[in-house]
């Protein structure tokens, strides 16, 4: 029964972390898109809201249930697709981390614009065009390690 619960809160955090990841970066680019100051300020404040509260919890969750559940199904850490799937969940990490900096970045500076009622300035562009390229690599390295999780490919 705890190999279940355990495995439960496992999915469970996976969802919530690339749901919240692909739902936030689906708003705030359209949000950007729409160039629209004032709903961009409001978007990246809820996204950098949801990215605390959701994704921080869950990339602690993540590690911490996979690494129980690995223990308690006795797989050897030197499983290959474990193995892939861990640099691919530190690479997600590390690009999810920058991506938090620059989404507050995103909302100081769209909300001073929106307050001004000013168009946003250039440091916010080369900070989105910075959230993007680090999206791409971030959002395959997470359906990578789906993969591997449900695979388990030897």
């Amino acid at each position: 029964m705890e190999y279940l619960i355990v495995k439960w809160l496992h999915i469970v955090s996976s969802t919530l972390l690339f749901g919240t990841g692909i739902g936030s970066a689906w708003y705030l680019l359209f949000a950007v898109l729409s160039r629209n100051v004032a709903a961009i300020a409001v978007v990246t404040r809820i996204v950098v809201f949801a990215d605390w509260v959701f994704t921080g919890t869950t990339m602690i969750a993540q590690p911490a249930t996979g690494f129980y559940l690995v223990h308690l199904a006795g797989y050897p850490l030197h499983s290959p697709w474990l193995m892939y799937s861990i640099v691919l969940f530190v690479i997600a990490a590390l690009c999810w981390l920058p991506v938090v900096w620059l989404q507050m970045r995103l909302r100081d500076l769209s909300a001073a614009a929106a307050a001004a009622g000013t168009p946003l300035p250039p440091a916010f562009w080369r900070y989105f065009k910075a959230w993007v390229l680090l999206g791409i690599p971030a959002f395959f390295a997470f359906l990578a390690v789906f993969y591997l999780m449900v695979a388990k490919p030897v």
